[in-house]
């Protein structure tokens, strides 16, 4: 089991070992401590996730950090929720390759009518789509 706490509303100045001198001079233990940073620019995102080895010790790093004060804002602390994405729903089973990247839009979301062209659907929507489709 994860004990995870989401360290949010952070300075972009901030890093993991700062967040790990604060765990140390608050006599708190943790696994690991990581940051999130933009992957083009290399900021920091305003959040991280610290690791907590036990879940006491995770509940009392988020009594210490949840809405303490940090520069002209209040930190929060709270526990990690799991990812959203593919990760979160389970293993995809693979897709076949499509032979064009149009042809994989369409087979993602067979649905949709092409825009233009004979796929398009024969009847209009309104007096004056009639009226066009009629001069046209």
């Amino acid at each position: 089991m994860s004990f995870t706490v989401f360290l949010g509303n952070l300075p972009t100045w901030v890093t993991a070992d700062d967040i790990k001198q604060w765990l140390a001079a608050e006599d708190l233990v943790a696994d690991a401590v990581k940051v999130i940073r933009n992957h083009e620019t290399q900021e920091s995102k305003g959040f991280a996730f610290v690791e907590a080895p036990t879940a006491d010790e995770m509940q009392a790093i988020i009594r210490r950090f949840d809405r303490a004060p940090l520069e002209d804002r209040l930190l929060r602390a709270n526990p990690a929720q799991p990812p959203k994405g593919k990760e979160a729903r389970g293993p995809q089973p693979p897709q076949q390759q499509a032979a064009t990247p149009n042809a994989n839009r369409m087979q993602q979301r067979p649905d949709r009518r092409k825009r233009g062209g004979k796929d398009r659907e024969q009847s209009p929507r309104s007096a004056f789509a009639t009226e066009l489709a009629k001069a046209l």
